[in-house]
């Protein structure tokens, strides 16, 4: 017999489903009717904002690539490159070593890291790299690496800011993140009202990339990798944006536990799936990996086309590890957010691994077989480049040592591109809710599931160009909060770090286990 309180949970779930097979369908036949008419119209708008964000500050250097390289140079000398040296302690936190009953929030910490880490390895990592290495050359990839390694220290600024200033709401659930951060933080130094007006402007560009690169982008992207292996869905392109779209509604709707459920489980799968094809291919390569590596450090360093080329590929690989990692944008901290941690600094150390598994492991690897298989730079494969179509660039570079592997490539991109819209929903979602009220997050749920079934009937390249923008914008200002509060950091972290050497921090878990 089914109890009432079985059909309280199913029959709100039965008509949510029902209302999003409605919304799906009237966006399916109605809405790309009008969608390029706005792609033409954000084309005029990104000339504006790219002049903007994008204004040289010297020797061809953007101003936002500058910001985002200052910052994290920055922040690595301040806070004694912990980046490096608390890695360990880091992968001790995520295996429970230092766990509470008491802690306060939704969500472990691996489970935050895992989510934060479901927006950030995906598409960027497979399509982000294949553009950086045919755009800039191999040597693209030495930058984004040394990008990746500065960048675990903003990631760790901004997720223990993210805890620190987090509010715990009466239902129990979490508001964390650089719009908090900035809003509380400025309010404490008496600017309540520019530290308002900084998060209402990060959460409006974290809402706009959220529907572009956290959700356009990633199933136009993944649809042109799965149409390699299936090609049903190069005349029904609108079923893979139907399907992703009830897949990922499915899972938006249960909230934070239930996308740190989904993601605890995708995420380290993934990985490693697509982590030892990688390295089969790299074995299977091994006497070229020498010369590979040649050729990224000489292509790094390379003044044959002046220092303005030197330049293109450094903004290159600075470029993508922002999209990869997303380090200094702010996003993540959304996530680390809700983490259960005693100290804001211990989730803090937990967040820098993500860029150095995103950016550092899973982008080299990337790279690496891009460049001993030659695709970037093949004849043959000159229209995937010309059309930014890295997923699909990879996906030959993978079929061409393993030839059955696309196949899984599809599926791997396909789980690549799920996890990070579903994350990207939740930084959306909350983003929303800090300027317009929790009331209002099925308006931005509903949106963002339209917003899946365009992106897979239309070629909105200016759009996803203005989201790219937007979400570089988020870097803005989110490096203000993480400037002016870099101190208070430092000195937390220097409190946490005398505790971890005396023993104490070891004395408090056994004395609550």
């Amino acid at each position: 017999m089914t109890t009432n309180k079985e059909q309280g949970i199913t029959m709100p779930l039965l008509r949510y489903i029902m209302q999003l097979a409605g919304f799906v369908l009237l966006s399916m036949f109605s809405l790309p009717l009008w969608a390029n008419g706005i792609d033409d119209f954000f084309g005029e708008v990104n000339g504006v904002l790219a002049n903007v964000l994008f204004f040289n500050v010297g020797f061809g250097m953007p101003f936002i690539v500058a910001w985002l390289i200052v910052g994290a140079v920055f922040l690595t000398a301040r806070m004694g490159f912990i980046n490096l040296r608390l890695l360990g302690h880091s992968v001790r936190i995520i295996r429970g070593k230092y766990a509470r009953p008491d802690d306060a929030g939704e969500v472990t910490p691996f489970q935050a890291l895992t989510t934060a880490l479901s927006a950030t390895v995906g598409l960027g990592n497979i399509a982000g790299v294949a553009i950086a290495v045919s755009i800039g050359g191999p040597g693209a990839t030495f930058w984004m690496i040394i990008a990746g390694l500065l960048g675990m220290t903003s990631k760790f600024t901004e997720a223990t800011l993210a805890q620190t200033y987090r509010e715990i709401r009466p239902d129990g659930h979490v508001m964390g993140g650089a719009m908090e951060y900035l809003s509380r933080g400025f309010a404490e130094k008496g600017m309540p009202r520019l530290g308002y007006a900084l998060a209402v402007l990060f959460s409006v560009l974290a809402i706009g990339g959220s529907l572009g690169a956290g959700n356009a982008f990633q199933v136009s992207q993944s649809l042109t990798a799965v149409q390699q292996s299936m090609p049903i869905f190069v005349l029904y392109d609108w079923l893979f944006g139907v399907i992703m779209a009830v897949m990922v509604g499915i899972v938006i709707i249960g909230g934070i536990k239930r996308i740190a459920h989904v993601a605890e489980a995708l995420v380290p799968t993934m990985v490693i799936v697509y982590l030892l094809a990688a390295l089969w291919i790299l074995l299977s390569n091994l006497p070229l990996v020498p010369a590979a590596f040649g050729a990224i450090l000489e292509g790094a360093f390379s003044m044959e086309a002046g220092i303005g080329g030197l330049i293109g590929v450094i903004v290159q690989g600075f470029k993508r590890a922002a999209f990869s990692s997303e380090a200094g944008i702010g996003s993540a901290a959304i996530a680390h957010a809700t983490a259960q941690s005693h100290y804001p600094v211990r989730q803090g150390i937990v967040a820098l691994l993500e860029p150095f598994i995103d950016t550092v492991v899973i982008c080299t690897m990337t790279a690496l077989v891009i460049i001993i298989t030659g695709v970037y730079n093949a004849p043959e494969h000159a229209a995937l480049v010309e059309g930014s179509r890295g997923a699909a660039l990879t996906s030959v570079a993978f079929g061409s040592v393993i030839s059955w592997f696309p196949a899984i490539l599809s599926i791997c991109v396909v789980l690549f591109a799920y996890s990070t819209m579903i994350s990207w929903s939740y930084y959306g979602e909350r983003c929303w809710s800090f300027i317009f009220g929790e009331r209002g997050s099925l308006i931005y749920k509903v949106t963002f599931i339209v917003f899946i079934v365009i992106a897979s009937v239309t070629n909105a390249g200016n759009i996803l160009d203005f989201s790219d923008l937007l979400i570089l914008a988020m870097a803005f200002p989110n490096f203000i909060a993480l400037y002016m509060f870099s101190g208070k950091v430092k000195g937390m972290l220097d409190e946490y770090l005398t505790r971890l050497k005396s023993g104490e921090l070891d004395e408090e878990v056994r004395g609550t286990s």
